[in-house]
């Protein structure tokens, strides 16, 4: 499973969101990819406003979970979707 958060440098809620958000990948097994929006003008005006925002999926494959503040509860739903049946 891959995360996708969306940061810029010197951003607090990114911080928060990053903070938050690592526990719950290592409990899921996710990976966590993040990407600087100010890196990438396509990226930056998509999601500029909204940043941090955490996608879910492979990278062109991504749907958004969430964008200034963690929806753990969201997040969890959508986890629990994607875990393999043991």
């Amino acid at each position: 499973m891959t995360l996708t958060l969306l940061v810029r440098a010197y951003c607090s809620l990114c911080d928060g969101m990053r903070a938050e958000l690592q526990p719950l990948a290592a409990r899921y097994g996710a990976e966590v990819v993040e990407l600087d929006v100010d890196a990438d003008g396509v990226l930056e005006e998509a999601y500029g406003d909204l940043v941090p925002v955490l996608l879910v999926g492979p990278w062109g494959d991504t749907r958004e979970v969430c964008h200034y503040r963690l929806d753990a509860a969201a997040l969890e739903r959508v986890l629990e979707g994607m875990r393999p049946i043991a």
